[in-house]
């Protein structure tokens, strides 16, 4: 009998691998910067991002799925299916332009919010690394079972999101680590705690309008939740019914271990 969580999971391996292949063609051209347009968000569309997301497109025309698509750059796609395949063709492009080993592609397949989201999906476009998860049957690193570490504050790794429009809370957070991490990636830094590489993540710019979307997200929360961890904002909120959608945004802090927020509350980490 067929599995069909394990054929969803395999249109989305050969869609990551596509990417892969094309990111591999145009990261050395000198028009992979060119701004092809404007996305849905209002925010340029540089070349190297159009040609991975059009990548994605033909792999779904191909495999005959009727997924309805949610991405940074063509915005939302009916293509009459009761699930969508919320997408970000290159997380990670600043890296990727700048010749900074750190970008993703990232595709999560579910419903409505995040907590609906049934599959997470990441490749490593430097490594070629594949991490997947789908609900109830645990995260994978190249077929591999991924866990997160306990919590030790004595030699905890956070990975914070810092910069001119971070927020003073965030700064102070960062200020408690015992080494502090940034990629500029924020797939590949939930995934670090993920699979226990470090103890929490966060990110929480200023005006809300500089954090994260669900496509930002969706994919890697799946996989993080998989292996252990869990995901809120910065104020504590679950983000299980965050939106599918480009209209909303969020701060957010991931952790490995579920004593992490709490001691984090407890002893003023903010």
């Amino acid at each position: 009998m067929t599995d069909p969580t394990r054929a969803d999971v395999d249109i989305l391996y050969r869609a990551s691998v596509a990417v892969h292949r094309v990111f591999r063609d145009v990261r050395g051209s000198p028009h992979r910067a060119d701004v092809v347009g404007m996305g849905a968000t209002g925010s340029p569309t540089e070349e190297i991002d159009r040609l991975a997301e059009a990548e994605i497109l033909k792999v779904l025309d191909a495999e005959g799925v009727d997924w309805d698509l949610l991405s940074e750059e063509i915005g939302a796609v009916a293509r009459g299916g009761g699930r969508t395949l919320v997408v970000d063709p290159i997380d990670g492009t600043h890296n990727a332009l700048r010749g900074l080993p750190f970008a993703t592609v990232s595709l999560g397949l579910g419903r409505r919010d995040l907590g609906g989201i049934e599959i997470g999906l990441v490749r490593d476009l430097y490594r070629g690394t594949t991490y997947w998860a789908a609900r109830g049957r645990g995260a994978f690193r190249d077929g591999k079972p991924i866990r997160t570490r306990p919590w030790d504050a004595r030699q905890e790794v956070l990975f914070v999101n810092l910069g001119r429009h971070a927020t003073e809370r965030a700064v102070r957070f960062a200020r408690r680590a015992r080494r502090l991490r940034a990629l500029g990636c924020a797939t590949l830094e939930i995934l670090a705690v993920a699979e226990g590489g470090g103890d929490g993540y966060v990110f929480e710019n200023g005006p809300e309008a500089g954090n994260l979307r669900a496509t930002d997200i969706a994919a890697a929360a799946c996989i993080l939740e998989e292996a252990g961890g869990g995901i809120q904002d910065v104020e504590g909120r679950p983000l299980d019914r965050f939106p599918l959608s480009l209209g909303r945004r969020t701060s957010v802090f991931a952790w490995g271990d579920a004593e992490f927020p709490r001691a984090a509350a407890r002893e003023g980490y903010w």
